[in-house]
């Protein structure tokens, strides 16, 4: 159900999680007529539901990540049988986190092929959620925040080992990590994070676009503030 923007980002992408969650992804993107990718905010109960199920959470990043499958071949991937992902697959579609795809040749068994379906999704704050919303956004995010340091640990872990003893890829070097942290207003909270978006979007581009050797790359924003104090002075900071 479509409300003005606001809140906490789902991307795909499926974009799962408090805070911002964009993807490069596979599809074709939905966008407005000036460019940019139509926003809505997801309120309806039942497709949160959908997207808290730990195993919808994989067939979403396994689409984003490889592109378009079948049930057959994701089935294998994530080790399911067909009929789970299937149904799994046709819940997601009831509430347009995926869609039909066309497939990569002809194929001769007319398998239907699916594809994660990207764009600017996002869950209503916190201060207008009800109470079985916070439990069901609090599920949503265990299983999204496990997932993600999961990915992070593998990945690097695979970019460091060498084949044959050799030299780790060059790509071992492209684990980019930043810490720090900020004093803002909420409104300007709030601006960092749609700028954050806008540099995001600037950076996406249809695969027919990429350039030789690029590599999808993950990115997770993760900013929160920090208990409630009295703001200080440079001189408070110093002493």
């Amino acid at each position: 159900m479509p409300k003005k923007p606001g809140g906490n980002k789902l991307g795909p992408e499926t974009g799962v999680g408090t805070g911002t969650r964009t993807r490069t992804d596979n599809g074709a993107e939905t966008r407005s007529e000036t460019g940019t990718r139509t926003r809505t905010e997801i309120t309806e109960l039942d497709a949160l539901k959908a997207l808290a199920q730990p195993r919808r959470q994989q067939i979403l990043q396994h689409l984003t990540l490889h592109g378009p499958a079948t049930s057959a071949i994701l089935a294998r991937a994530l080790d399911l049988n067909t009929g789970a992902t299937s149904y799994h697959l046709r819940e997601l579609a009831r509430f347009g986190f995926v869609a039909d795809a066309v497939p990569p040749e002809p194929d001769v068994r007319r398998a239907r092929w699916w594809r994660a379906v990207p764009g600017d999704r996002r869950f209503p704050p916190p201060s207008r959620r009800t109470p079985e919303l916070r439990l069901v956004m609090a599920e949503l995010n265990r299983h999204a925040y496990a997932a993600d340091l999961a990915l992070f640990e593998q990945l690097q872990r695979e970019s460091e080992e060498a084949p044959d003893g050799g030299s780790p890829d060059e790509w071992a070097d492209g684990h980019a990590y930043s810490r720090g942290e900020l004093r803002l207003t909420l409104p300007e909270l709030r601006a960092f994070f749609e700028e954050y978006i806008a540099l995001m979007n600037r950076y996406k581009r249809p695969g027919a676009e990429t350039p030789p050797g690029a590599r999808t790359v993950h990115t997770r924003l993760l900013a929160f503030p920090g208990p409630g104090t009295p703001t200080t002075t440079e001189t408070d900071d110093a002493s």
